[in-house]
């Protein structure tokens, strides 16, 4: 009996956590989208309202209303015109001084995150974390820059180290790269080794040799 719910388990625990990450997804996207519908119901005359209401009811619309506006702010944003437009608004949003630094943090982030030219989160490495010893999986995001590369003699890297079972908080250090073990597997197979706290091993790489 134990065998076969622990089977049972196996098949729609996976698919469980699937549908609840994705509803969750869908329930997010909707709420934002019912938050502009609120906005626009607010500014029209009551007569105006009622076809907005009825876009309210539809289910998944707002993550159709997302990609097709990512979509859109894409081609917008790799022409000519388009680029001129997002640098007046850098611009603007520069001269504010709380905004100021909250937008450039993040816009830095996220060019580093995203840009196909950076090499954040490329490669997946072992050091040893909180304690000698003690070994875990980061993430190369670069070199260390700025005021703390001149106090920092040698060669060091950049690193992330992720936190389990949510690899979306952790800590970031500047290790000596020396101390670092470069590791055969890819990044998303270094996450699902991290997320399932060390149940879901990679494939050892062909001819590889244990110290």
């Amino acid at each position: 009996m134990k065998k076969f719910l622990i089977a049972g388990l196996l098949v729609w625990l996976p698919l469980a956590l699937t549908v609840w990450v994705v509803t969750s997804a869908l329930g997010v996207l909707d709420g934002i989208f019912g938050w502009f519908l609120s906005a626009g119901q607010a500014l029209l005359p009551a007569s105006a309202t009622e076809p907005l209401e009825m876009l309210r009811r539809i289910p998944g619309l707002g993550l159709v209303v997302t990609i097709v506006s990512l979509l859109l702010t894409g081609i917008f944003a790799t022409n000519i015109v388009g680029q001129w437009w997002l640098r007046q608004g850098s611009r603007l949003l520069n001269r504010i001084p709380i905004v100021k630094s909250i937008y450039n943090s993040t816009k830095q982030v996220s060019d580093t995150l995203f840009s196909s030219s950076g090499n954040a989160f490329r490669e997946a490495v072992l050091v040893q974390y909180p304690r000698e010893g003690a070994w875990t999986i980061a993430f190369v995001t670069g070199k260390p820059g700025g005021e703390a590369a001149h106090h920092l003699a040698g060669d060091y890297l950049s690193v992330y180290v992720p936190t389990t079972p949510n690899p979306t908080s952790g800590f970031f250090l500047m290790v000596p790269r020396r101390d670092v073990i470069e590791l055969a597997m890819s990044v998303d197979e270094a996450l699902k080794y991290v997320i399932s706290m060390g149940v879901v091993a990679p494939p050892s790489p062909a001819g590889a040799i244990r110290n």
